[in-house]
């Protein structure tokens, strides 16, 4: 049986000798739940539409959709917030 040659790029080799989180390194949008009452999200790029059922946020490479019942964003500000409400679902648009 032959191997496999895995090639990595160059930002997967510099990612992995300065042990970087892909989420910093590729600007990805970072997601912290607890239970369903709590959401913490960092590096999201903008606020799009918010009332008390759903908040939609823009990511660099797509939205995020939050769903539920008396949202609320608590703390909020360039790079970072927190939701709180009954959430019931999470959805990468």
């Amino acid at each position: 049986m032959r191997e496999k040659k895995i090639v990595k790029t160059k930002t997967e080799r510099l990612m992995e000798t300065l042990q970087l989180p892909h989420d910093i390194l590729y600007g990805e949008i970072r997601i912290t739940i607890t239970g369903n009452r709590e959401i913490w999200i960092e590096n999201y790029k903008g606020l799009l539409e918010c009332n008390n059922n759903t908040i939609l946020l823009q990511a660099k490479n797509h939205k995020l959709l939050l769903e539920g019942k008396a949202l609320n964003i608590d703390y909020y500000t360039n790079e970072d917030m927190k939701i709180s409400g009954r959430i019931l679902s999470v959805k990468y648009l």
